[in-house]
């Protein structure tokens, strides 16, 4: 009897402490990446030039940007001559087209004869976004590669942010960017809006605060070539290109920097169906990292890259039990009292998920004072931030319960091939750049 009563506190502690993971893991975290954010802030940022007016050197070292196409024949024209009108002294543009098959290859002919600056690569048949991008590394003229995706809108002052980082540290291997979004037309484009501030920006500026980066943002990356030969380049069968290049490079020795005044104006899905694809792309895409750079915890050299591993079994084991936590509350309203153990609801407000939204209220009202300066508008999407605790925790956490499930299942050396994203509401071209206008910045304006 007694036996018996004294496992069933065990088991009820142990079951208090689980809970207790879940809820107040995330409230730790994002305290932990607000005060890291704002170390970098204070540092780097706070009494710094305007995005617009960028250091410049006369001997500046020449960059060749990259812009890797599939299939992008609705915006490969928009990026190409984004790109063209850089601010910089010495560069070229190189778009890489992957066998597309709508009418990419056209659009990019037409304009080759235009710009003298633009050269086109053509793949015979599609070979991935790895491969497209190596391809264009080999074939550039230059040893700085600026790689942006072929529906992103480059900033044209990112490359004099990004290039004096290569200049002052010859081990610097990668410099990203500051992502924006466009598309602010639907409550899920709102509400990525304030994720990639007082997430993915702040996140960023955390880690390079606490050490290493768990990954670069694949749509604005620069990169020193002779890094990445010594690395091997892409590996062509990771899910997220970005994140795998980024350990690699680490695990190698070179640093990786995050630069929020380089800016690169993207689109983002608006529809559910779209945005768990592209989450559940990004999580198989983590959960292979994880798998491939287990072994680092027996590296003692590679010991700064401990936190980032893991932060990321913790996420992982979050998801999971909150998945768990889920079930057992839908088990407990059908099934019969005491048949499952009592957990609160992890979706209606309680003291606990109500304490998570004013947390991250208030972690998008500090990215916003990091973030205002490079993105017009954030104060206007505020309100629906409250949304992305209910909306999105869902998403990520049934992405990453699936993306690990999905890793688990992919075969060493299986090539991964461009999917085709959402890429929110499309208008007609004159009406886009109007409505972009208002929320962009004058580097990204109708009249370039």
């Amino acid at each position: 009897m007694h036996s018996t009563f004294m496992l069933s506190t065990f088991l009820h502690v142990v079951w208090l402490g689980l809970q207790g993971f879940v809820y107040f893991y995330p409230l730790f975290m994002s305290y932990l990446w607000m005060m890291g954010a704002a170390a970098f802030h204070f540092r780097h940022e706070r009494g710094g030039r305007s995005y617009q007016s960028p250091p410049q050197r006369i001997d500046s070292l020449p960059v060749s940007v990259l812009i890797p196409c599939y299939n992008e024949g609705q915006n490969a024209e928009e990026t190409v001559r984004h790109a063209l009108a850089l601010d910089y002294p010495d560069f070229e543009v190189v778009a890489i087209n992957d066998g597309s098959s709508d009418d990419t290859a056209a659009i990019l002919n037409a304009l080759v004869a235009q710009h003298p600056r633009l050269r086109v690569v053509h793949l015979a048949r599609n070979q991935g976004k790895a491969k497209a991008l190596e391809a264009g590394a080999l074939l550039a003229r230059h040893e700085i590669l600026l790689c942006i995706d072929g529906d992103a809108l480059l900033d044209k002052h990112s490359a004099h942010w990004m290039v004096r980082h290569f200049m002052k540290n010859p081990d610097v291997a990668a410099v990203t960017g500051n992502p924006r979004i466009r598309n602010r037309s639907t409550l899920l484009g709102r509400v990525q809006v304030g994720e990639f501030s007082s997430i993915v920006g702040m996140i960023k500026r955390a880690q390079r605060t606490f050490g290493s980066l768990f990954t670069v943002s694949g749509v604005i990356t620069a990169f020193r070539k002779s890094a990445l030969h010594q690395v091997g380049y892409w590996s062509p069968d990771m899910l997220t290109e970005d994140i795998d290049i980024t350990w690699k490079l680490q695990r190698a020795g070179w640093e990786v920097l995050f630069e929020p005044h380089a800016l690169v104006w993207i689109l983002m899905p608006e529809t559910l169906s779209g945005l768990w694809k592209q989450r559940l792309r990004w999580a198989t895409g983590g959960a292979q990292v994880l798998l491939r750079n287990f072994d680092v915890v027996i590296h003692p050299t590679l010991n700064h890259l401990w936190p980032l591993l893991l932060e990321l079994i913790l996420s992982l084991v979050w998801s999971w039990l909150l998945t768990l936590m889920f079930v057992l509350w839908i088990l407990g309203l059908v099934l019969p009292h005491g048949a499952v153990p009592v957990v609160g609801s992890p979706i209606i407000p309680s003291w606990g998920t109500a304490l998570l939204g004013g947390t991250c209220l208030l972690q998008f009202a500090v990215s916003q004072w990091f973030d205002g300066g490079y993105d017009r508008g954030l104060g206007r999407n505020y309100y629906w931030m409250v949304w992305y605790p209910v909306v999105f925790w869902v998403i990520n956490t049934g992405a990453t319960v699936g993306g690990f499930v999905r890793a688990l299942s992919m075969r060493h050396g299986q090539r991964a091939r461009w999917i085709s994203p959402d890429r929110g509401a499309h208008f007609d071209v004159e009406a886009d750049r109007i409505a972009a206008a208002k929320v962009a910045p004058p580097g990204v304006s109708p009249d370039v």
